[in-house]
């Protein structure tokens, strides 16, 4: 049975309702065994990839900014009702870590396999788009966007790069959180659309969209037909390499842990959950909810 038909009701949930939710979610998040754990953080690097592709095609055809922003939502959408496991949207477990049900060694476990199994997922995923031959697509236009992205990211600065990941992950979560008052697919997708066109039209920081963003943009510069159409100064394309890479990892990364776990996580923490100790039977009942829903999707 779902958990539309359980609770009888097909209104959404509200914040305190989703708060609590975000902590349950949390907490089997965090004690996943580590062989589904690894094998969802793949899934979500590749998802998050497709996103990418899908918007550096809209971009080399020629579309508006803000309509490609929206082509990138595939990567989360499939995160999110595929099922997969995405770093960032994972530093929503600072709720279950502030309410006390996991600890640091948890959170910590689930963080790194997460983030490195996302990298191999994009990684992957470049290796399949590079041997496609994606880079010549509309006409080498694919390969100049991917290019003039990599390009761009590569040449921030450490604070650039940490607040435009900062502001990128509070719209992530922001999403995430907005999937917590959905009851169907079709109210996942809408919560998903609209925060993450935001901040890619906005041109922030995403450390999973940057595992394949970046590579990708490098493999371009070594093909020649590429830099020649992309007529890009040799100084732009300088800080496109593993340096670069690592800089903007680290930057983007921590901006991304910040915006989830305080602008977020913490923020709804502090004014729902703070001080406040849902019964044990409540949480409970929740429990067996969300197992209902993963046995009615397996």
């Amino acid at each position: 049975m779902s958990e539309n038909m359980q609770d009888g009701s097909i209104d959404a949930y509200g914040p305190a309702e989703m708060a609590y939710r975000v902590e349950t979610v949390g907490v089997a998040k965090a004690n996943m065994p580590l062989i589904p754990m690894i094998g969802l953080g793949i899934l979500a690097g590749a998802f998050i990839s497709l996103g990418a592709m899908n918007f550096i095609t809209a971009m080399a055809q020629g579309m508006p900014r803000l309509v490609a922003s929206v082509t990138f939502s595939l990567g989360l959408i499939l995160v999110v009702v595929a099922g997969a496991e995405m770093f960032t949207g994972n530093n929503m477990i600072a709720m279950a870590w502030a309410q006390g049900r996991v600890n640091n060694r948890q959170v910590m476990r689930n963080w790194v396999w997460v983030y490195f199994t996302n990298l191999i997922g994009c990684l992957f995923l470049v290796t399949l788009a590079y041997l496609s031959g994606v880079l010549h697509t509309v006409d080498l236009n694919f390969g100049v966007q991917a290019l003039k992205i990599a390009a761009a990211k590569t040449n921030l600065t450490f604070t650039e790069a940490f607040f435009k990941g900062l502001l990128c992950n509070a719209l992530v979560c922001l999403a995430v959180w907005l999937c917590f008052a959905a009851r169907s697919v079709v109210d996942r997708i809408f919560c998903i659309v609209f925060p993450i066109a935001a901040f890619v039209n906005m041109g922030l920081e995403h450390c999973v969209a940057n595992m394949f963003f970046i590579p990708m943009g490098y493999l371009a510069m070594l093909d020649p037909e590429v830099v020649a159409a992309a007529k890009l100064a040799p100084t732009v394309t300088a800080h496109l390499n593993m340096a670069g890479f690592a800089s903007n990892l680290a930057a983007v990364t921590l901006g991304n842990i910040f915006g989830g776990t305080v602008l977020v996580a913490g923020m709804y923490y502090v004014i729902y959950m703070r001080g406040q100790r849902r019964p044990a039977r409540d949480i409970a009942v929740m429990s067996a909810l969300i197992e209902a829903r993963k046995r009615d999707q397996g």
